[in-house]
């Protein structure tokens, strides 16, 4: 039986021996150990001769196990993972804690390929990770804007590739942040501090009809 404690000072955190975690998991003690040796899970707590895994090793074997299913390699979930790792420290920069008109949303990495169709490449994630999409917080993906997230897949959906949707977010961030420099520096030039904050929703308002305008005369001028 799987211990009901880390024995650490974590009470609630469930800890297991290597058979029990490889039976939870429906794994052999042998891939467990492949797994472990390749990097594909964080190191044991070792207590003395005993190895000690926890509730965060289960979740990381079960989305090993999900993206095999979805016709990923083992080489392929390494370099993921890798990214999962680095993405801790791209974290902390988002900026996901200030206050944001965004509401970041937490998901498991099964739960992400679920939305974009087995498209979660390392690549794709890698690209993501860079855009300030995505950051790692324990065993959770946090992406930066529910709105963006729902973009984005909604356009996968309809046949557009991921790494297509990254690559025009990152014009689109250029784009966006130029605008903002333009507004920012128009409204603290003629304005206060708190008239600045309070217009927001005013330059927002003149994007969005600039912007529907702009795809009104791109689309009547299609064949």
């Amino acid at each position: 039986m799987a211990a009901d404690q880390t024995g650490n000072g974590d009470p609630g955190v469930r800890e297991y021996r290597m058979a029990e975690l490889a039976r939870e998991a429906g794994i052999t003690e042998r891939t467990l150990r492949f797994y472990r040796e390749r990097g594909l899970i964080p190191p044991p707590r070792r207590q003395g001769r005993i190895a000690w895994y926890d509730d965060h090793h289960l979740a990381r074997l079960r989305t090993i196990s999900a993206l095999l299913e979805r016709g990923h390699t083992l080489s392929g979930i390494a370099d993921l993972t890798s990214a999962f790792e680095s993405g801790r420290d791209a974290g902390e920069e988002l900026g996901l804690v200030e206050p944001t008109e965004e509401t970041p949303v937490r998901l498991t990495p099964q739960a992400l390929a679920d939305h974009f169709a087995g498209q979660v490449t390392p690549e794709n994630l890698a690209a993501a990770l860079d855009l300030g999409y995505l950051a790692v917080s324990g065993e959770e993906i946090v992406h930066i804007s529910r709105r963006l997230l729902d973009v984005s897949a909604s356009l996968v959906r309809e046949g557009v590739p991921l790494a297509a949707v990254l690559a025009a977010a990152r014009e689109v961030r250029e784009h966006a942040d130029a605008l903002a420099a333009l507004f920012t520096d128009l409204l603290h030039t003629h304005t206060t501090q708190k008239d600045a904050d309070r217009m927001r929703p005013l330059a927002k308002a003149v994007v969005d009809a600039e912007l529907s305008l702009a795809l009104d005369r791109r689309l009547s001028q299609e064949p």
